[in-house]
């Protein structure tokens, strides 16, 4: 029997409670709630012995008789408890959607992985026979090829309009989109996926939307088109202020399904070929909430840690909340609590701070005053949002990575600079001290030392910060000589702006230029370069006047001087992915572009094989070349995602030999 507490004690705590009391396979034994009045009242409706009917979230936490924890809060606030859950190694059914957005799930996600508990986004409908004996029909192309879905799941509520309500409030994450509409992506996304053979794990090709917005902010109604793999199209319907037939129509060549009542799981499933219909009943005795409360249990039970198919598990989540994102993106719908200047805390409200379990390992870069993971965050680890920027971050910095790179060129998510969402994060989490800040300016056309000085400074004030680190010169202009650059440079040093600097995609012949004029002025000269350098070669350039330092010949000069390489695209954007790149797979035209070679096929399945010997990932030995070389290395990883970063590390326990790192290079 699995003891369950309930955090929250709103409507639909009460519908899971009830269908908890029916449940053979659970038993509700705590409830927290933020106040002790509230959790007294839920406690007497539901026979809760006093002592665990707690006046706070926490309290029920530390609650050892519960096991399980349903969390029934308004969406914004399922991340916090979620995670803390999980560090409680409490198992965890979140109420849908299961975070406010695609960064707050994966952080759900990674924290349950971690702390090894069972997770499940609570789509209720995904539980019942009646969805099992859809994904039947389908599998036994029962109606042909499928062409068109049509979803819809809407309401009027409240009436009047109150700004105040967990429908409309846009504190409370109110809208359409995130109450109901998730429930048409997860259909849309699950028939899609079933059609073209997988379970639920697809992403669609295209989506447009429109939308009505109303005062608060919030979707109103809105309506999503969506095209899949195998040119399945779906027409996807939701709203808070609009009255609809909430039903799933599924058309095929042969013929059509309707749900009638898809959501609440009526049971019927209308299947008509030509000009016969047939009803086909797909029922539970069971309360909707008892089976969700058993599928959960028996999954513990089982010592899994994701649902089974065709309830969610994390991958069709994580793709679910993905499609939400962008259906609000279309429509133009960003929360407050989303938006950069409101991004001040973690997402579990704690002070950041290195956690106790990190692999991070660390190196020392001449005039940098404290130990630099070997590890750098890049700058393309701004993801698809300004939270997911700080949630990256965050998890970056929690593993013990310190070193992070920004440049005055890069945008983050339209006019807002990258420099200014770091700065924003360092002075939130009070972690300027803490941090090494490669920051970079000079980018073609304006490489020069006015640009230099005039980008150095915007950084800095954007920052938020007097000083950076390490800064680099984004490119080389052949045209001025390397004194000036030199010059400018020391001049920075000298005002305390910089600490060392150095150049990006610089040859090896102008740094020793530039080092030489450097020594004769007795001046500071280069410390560290940030090249492209990677296991593959690099056969066509990522972007005009970038350079490589994969070579023989750059590889011995880096070796002789030790000069400190930070480099860019340190895994190949991807390519020791397994399954991401093939010699008929072309499918990414830049990864084809700039990596696909015989000789690059061949060091893929020599890593391949070297990843077997170290029960690692093939991308992991890609990384391990160069943390393994004989000078010093920081490579750049750029996560896009909080997996990227997890994935990453093994990297850092590959110890490489020698005659490994011939044999990974095609030189043996």
């Amino acid at each position: 029997m699995l003891n369950w507490a309930i955090i929250g004690t709103g409507g639909i705590a009460h519908a899971f409670a009830k269908g908890l009391a029916e449940s053979k396979t659970g038993k509700l034994v705590a409830v927290g709630s933020r106040s002790q009045a509230t959790a007294d009242k839920f406690g007497d409706e539901f026979s809760i012995p006093a002592g665990h009917r707690h006046g706070s979230y926490e309290a029920m936490l530390a609650d050892a008789e519960v096991q399980a924890v349903y969390i029934s809060t308004p969406h914004p606030a399922h991340a916090e408890w979620a995670i803390k859950c999980a560090e409680a190694k409490k198992h965890i059914l979140c109420e849908k959607p299961l975070a406010l957005n695609f960064a707050d799930a994966e952080a759900m996600v990674e924290a349950a992985m971690a702390n090894d508990v069972f997770l499940m986004e609570a789509f209720m409908y995904r539980c019942h026979p009646q969805t099992a004996k859809l994904v039947e029909l389908i599998k036994a192309n029962t109606i042909g090829k499928i062409s068109v879905i049509t979803a819809t799941f809407s309401f009027h509520w409240p009436k009047p309009f109150n700004a105040d309500s967990r429908l409309t409030s846009n504190a409370l994450g109110g809208g359409g989109i995130l109450d109901v509409g998730c429930y048409t992506t997860s259909m849309a996304r699950l028939i899609a996926g079933v059609a073209n053979g997988r379970e639920g794990v697809i992403e669609p090709v295209e989506v447009k939307a429109v939308g009505h917005l109303e005062s608060t902010g919030i979707d109103g109604y809105t309506i999503a088109s969506v095209k899949f793999p195998g040119d399945i199209l779906a027409q996807l319907s939701t709203g808070v202020q609009s009255n609809q037939n909430n039903e799933v129509r599924i058309y095929g060549s042969e013929g059509h399904i309707h749900l009638p009542g898809p959501w609440f799981c009526s049971g019927d499933i209308v299947v008509t070929r030509g000009d016969k219909s047939e009803t086909i009943k797909a029922t539970d005795p069971r309360n909707l909430y008892t089976i969700e409360a058993d599928t959960c249990a028996e999954a513990i039970a089982r010592g899994d840690r994701q649902a089974t198919f065709p309830s969610m598990n994390w991958a069709d989540t994580l793709g679910n909340m993905k499609l939400l994102d962008t259906w609000r993106g279309q429509i133009g719908l960003m929360y407050d609590q989303e938006k950069h200047d409101k991004l001040t805390t973690t997402l579990t409200r704690r002070p950041l701070k290195v956690g106790p379990k990190h692999y991070m390992k660390y190196g020392r870069i001449p005039g940098i005053d404290k130990p630099v993971s070997r590890l750098a965050a890049g700058a393309d680890f701004s993801g698809d949002s300004p939270r997911q920027f700080n949630v990256i971050a965050d998890d970056f910095f929690e593993r013990g990575g310190n070193m992070f790179d920004t440049a005055w060129l890069y945008y983050s998510w339209g006019p807002l600079f990258s420099d200014i969402a770091f700065g924003s994060w360092m002075k939130s989490r009070g972690v300027r001290n803490d941090v090494v800040i490669l920051a970079k300016g000079g980018h073609t056309p304006h490489c020069n030392p006015k640009m230099i000085t005039k980008q150095l400074m915007e950084s800095l004030e954007m920052l938020q910060t007097d000083h950076v680190d390490i800064y680099m010169m984004h490119r080389d202009n052949l045209e001025i000589p390397v004194s000036e650059f030199v010059d400018v440079l020391n001049e920075h040093k000298k005002a305390g702006r910089i600490k060392v600097f150095g150049g990006s995609n610089w040859s090896v012949d102008r740094v020793e230029a530039a080092n030489k004029y450097a020594a004769s002025k007795n001046l500071q000269g280069f410390s560290v370069v940030s090249n492209n350098f990677s296991l593959a070669r690099l056969v066509d350039p990522v972007w005009a006047g970038a350079i490589s330092a994969s070579d023989k010949v750059s590889r011995d000069w880096f070796t002789k001087t030790q000069m400190t390489l930070i480099p860019w695209s340190s895994q190949a954007r991807g390519f020791f992915v397994p399954g991401r790149a093939a010699p008929d797979k072309r499918e990414d035209a830049d990864m084809t572009r700039c990596w696909y070679s015989e000789d690059n096929f061949k060091r893929l399945d020599r890593a391949t094989e070297l990843a077997k010997k170290y029960a690692v990932s093939p991308i992991n030995i890609a990384l391990a070349y160069v943390l393994c070389q004989p000078f010093p290395t920081f490579p750049l990883i750029g996560p896009r995602q909080l997996s990227e970063t997890r994935t990453s590390l093994p990297a850092l326990d590959v110890a490489l030999t020698a005659e490994e790192l011939r044999y990974l290079n095609l030189e043996d």
